[in-house]
């Protein structure tokens, strides 16, 4: 082999050693009056996870286990974003109706057939979260009785918007120190609001 190279020297592993965790380098604490893009994930920093339309559900939720996350951008083959799918949407009643209605198995169930669709979707600006708080994405969460937000921003000068963040309920309890059941909307706003009360 050309070249003046060396080998490495190697060791062994020590025993009980770990690794390291992807980070979405956001403050480990927060409280309800930090800046609202402490608990944002921001698409600048981190890849979005996606899925197809016509992926199955069930492989659409262990992608979201791989990931560790509990919503997925469900995009078609151009990169548009053409809905978003949760845990909640797959784990809850719309498949069971969905089945039932469509007289179609579960594992016939597909991506597009129980996700919120782009234009049922409703977004935060980022120029009015670069205003915010944490405690103002938690009440308008709350009110929208979601667990997720997205927030856009123009994609330039006069451009169409494109999906900046992610703003999620768990995210938000893991950076407030409690953790979030997957339960439902409800429950997971008590929990917060308990959070920011003590």
């Amino acid at each position: 082999m050309p070249g003046n190279y060396r080998v490495l020297q190697a060791g062994q592993l020590d025993k009980g050693i770990s690794f390291y965790r992807y980070s979405l380098d956001l403050p480990k604490k927060v409280t309800a009056d930090s800046p609202a893009v402490d608990v944002m994930t921001d698409l600048k920093r981190v890849t979005a996870v996606t899925v197809t339309p016509d992926t199955a559900i069930d492989q659409a939720l262990q992608k979201m286990i791989h990931a560790e996350v509990r919503m997925l951008l469900v995009a078609d083959w151009h990169l548009e974003v053409v809905g978003v799918i949760t845990a909640r949407d797959i784990l809850g009643e719309k498949p069971v109706h969905f089945s039932s209605s469509e007289r179609l198995p579960r594992d016939q169930i597909l991506v597009e057939h129980i996700m919120t669709p782009q234009d049922e979707i409703q977004v935060l600006q980022m120029e009015d979260v670069l205003h915010a708080r944490v405690g103002d994405v938690i009440q308008t969460l709350r009110e929208a009785g979601r667990q997720h937000a997205l927030v856009v921003e123009p994609d330039g000068p006069g451009k169409n918007q494109i999906i900046r963040g992610i703003f999620s309920t768990t995210q938000i309890g893991r950076q407030l120190g409690i953790e979030i059941e997957p339960s439902g909307a409800k429950q997971s706003f008590s929990e917060l609001e308990a959070a920011l009360n003590h």
